[in-house]
C-alpha cells in the first residue's frame, strides 16, 4: 500500500500569478468601432490604413483582448518609418507622432507677379540709359552757334534749321556711282528748311537754295576776322562761304526768326538711315524719271530703299517747278520717314534701333547744344507734320531775281515769322 492518502479530484485553483483575459461580450461592428484599442490601432497605423497590410492577431485582439504580439502581415519599419508605404509619419498627411506638420505654404503670385515687373522695369530703364548714353556719344556736335552774332531775340517756339548737303563723306566710288551723286569735292547745300515747334503746331518751312536774300556782317567761324555785308547773293552761298555758322547768320538776318538748333546730314547718311529702317513706305502720285539723280518712279505707294530714296529727294530736272517741287517731294520724305523711324516698333527694337542711329549719326551734323533729346524732339515734331499736326509749305515767293533765283514775299514772310513767334497757328499760305 502506498503511504500517499488517496488522491481525490482537486477542484479548480486559481493561480493568483495568472490572469485570465475577460472576454467582452460580443457587440455590433458599429459599436466595436468605438473600442479604445481598435482605435489605437487603427490610427497608430497597426491596421489596415496604415500599411501593414492584414493581420489575424488585430482580429483576435478585438475579439479576446488577448494579442500575441505576432504579426504575419506586418510591414517592417512601419511604427519607425511610419506612415503609409514606409513614408515617414512627419510627411503623411496629418503628421506622425509629434502632430501636424505645417504643409509649404501656398505660393504668392501677386507678389511674384510684383517683383518680376519691379525687374523688368529696372531693366528696361537700364537698357534705355545705356542707349541714351552710348547714342549720345556717337552725336557729332561740331557747329558753334555762340560764334553766330547779332542774334534775333530768343521766342516760345523751339526752332530748327534742318540742312541736307551734297557731302560724299565716307562714300567709295562705287557708292558715289550707285548712288549717282558725283565725285563734287566739298559740300554744298541740296536741301534747306525751317522746323518750328511749337505748342500751337508744328510748321515746316522750305528754303529754295537759289532764294535771293543778303548776306550779313559777319565774324569767320575758323579765321575770327570779320567780314562786311553782301548784298544780292544765293542762299545757298553762304554756306559756301563759311559754312553752317554763316549760313544760321544768313537765314536769321533776313527771317527775323532765332534759330535754336542746327542739323545736317549729308547723302551717304541719309541713304544709310532708310535702308537701316528697312525702306521707307511713300505715296507717289504721280511717276517720274531722271537720269542725273537715278529716279525711275512709278505713280502709286511703295518702300523706297537708300539709293532710291537719295534720288527722290534729289530730283528737280523732272519737274516744270525745279527746285520747288522738289523741295516738296523733300517734306514729304522727311515726314515719312520721321513717322516710321519714331515708332515703337524701331525705338523698342534694338535689331532697329542701334543700326538706325548708328546710320544717322555717323553722318549727322549738329550744333553743341543739341542733345539726343534734342535730336528726338525733331523728329517728332516732323512725325507730327506727317500726321496731320502742323503745316508744311515753302518760303512765299513773289517771282524771280537775278541769276535765276527766286524772291521772297517779305510781307508774307514778316506775317509767318509773327505768328511762329508769338506760337500762333500758322494762316500763311504760300502760292507756289
Amino acid at each position: 500500500m502506498n503511504d500517499w492518502p488517496d488522491a481525490q479530484p482537486e477542484g479548480p485553483r486559481r493561480m493568483r500569478h495568472v490572469q485570465r483575459p475577460q472576454v467582452p461580450p460580443q457587440q455590433p461592428y458599429a459599436q466595436n468601432q468605438q473600442n479604445q484599442g481598435y482605435e489605437q490601432g487603427y490610427d497608430q497605423g497597426q491596421g489596415y490604413d496604415q500599411g501593414q497590410g492584414y493581420n489575424p492577431n488585430f482580429t483576435q485582439a478585438r475579439n479576446t483582448g488577448y494579442d500575441s504580439g505576432y504579426s504575419s502581415g506586418r510591414v517592417y519599419g512601419g511604427q519607425q518609418g511610419g506612415g503609409r508605404g514606409g513614408v515617414p509619419p512627419q510627411y503623411a498627411p496629418g503628421g506622425g507622432a509629434g502632430g501636424p506638420v505645417p504643409t509649404r505654404p501656398a505660393p504668392n503670385w501677386g507678389k511674384r507677379v510684383k517683383i518680376g515687373s519691379i525687374v523688368l522695369v529696372v531693366g528696361v530703364l537700364a537698357w534705355g540709359v545705356g542707349t541714351y548714353a552710348w547714342a549720345s556719344s556717337q552725336m557729332r556736335n561740331e557747329v558753334d552757334l555762340a560764334k553766330v552774332i547779332e542774334r534775333p531775340a530768343d521766342d516760345d517756339c523751339t526752332t530748327y534749321l534742318i540742312v541736307g548737303s551734297d557731302s560724299r563723306e565716307g562714300m567709295s566710288a562705287e557708292d558715289k556711282k550707285k548712288l549717282h551723286t558725283g565725285s563734287a569735292e566739298g559740300k554744298r547745300t541740296d536741301s534747306m528748311m525751317i522746323l518750328a515747334a511749337c505748342s500751337s503746331g508744328n510748321t515746316m518751312v522750305s528754303l529754295p537754295r537759289d532764294s535771293w536774300v543778303t548776306i550779313p556782317s559777319f565774324v569767320g567761324s575758323e579765321s575770327g576776322k570779320k567780314y562786311a555785308e553782301r548784298g544780292g547773293s544765293k542762299l545757298n552761298a553762304a554756306y559756301a562761304m563759311d559754312g553752317p555758322e554763316l549760313l544760321v547768320r544768313t537765314v536769321e538776318f533776313n527771317t527775323g526768326l532765332h534759330i535754336d538748333h542746327y542739323a545736317e546730314i549729308g547723302f551717304a547718311g541719309f541713304a544709310n538711315i532708310v535702308d537701316a529702317l528697312g525702306g521707307v513706305e511713300l505715296n507717289i502720285e504721280k511717276g517720274f524719271k531722271d537720269k542725273k539723280s537715278g529716279a525711275d518712279f512709278q505713280a502709286g505707294t511703295q518702300t523706297l530703299n537708300g539709293e532710291q530714296a537719295l534720288a527722290f529727294v534729289r530730283t528737280r530736272y523732272a519737274f516744270a517747278q525745279s527746285d520747288l517741287q522738289r523741295t516738296k517731294n523733300q517734306q514729304k520724305f522727311l515726314s515719312a520717314l520721321a513717322n516710321q523711324a519714331a515708332t515703337p516698333g524701331t525705338i523698342l527694337n534694338p535689331f532697329k534701333l542701334y543700326p538706325t542711329l548708328g546710320a544717322g549719326l555717323d553722318t549727322l551734323i549738329v550744333d553743341k547744344d543739341m542733345s539726343l533729346w534734342d535730336l528726338g524732339q525733331m523728329f517728332f515734331a516732323m512725325k507730327g507734320i506727317s500726321g496731320g499736326d502742323g503745316k508744311s509749305m515753302n518760303m512765299p515767293l513773289s517771282g524771280s531775281a537775278p541769276q535765276n533765283s527766286l524772291r521772297w514775299d517779305m510781307p508774307k514772310v514778316k506775317q509767318l515769322v509773327k505768328e511762329i513767334q508769338n506760337d500762333e497757328p500758322v494762316t500763311v499760305t504760300a502760292d507756289r
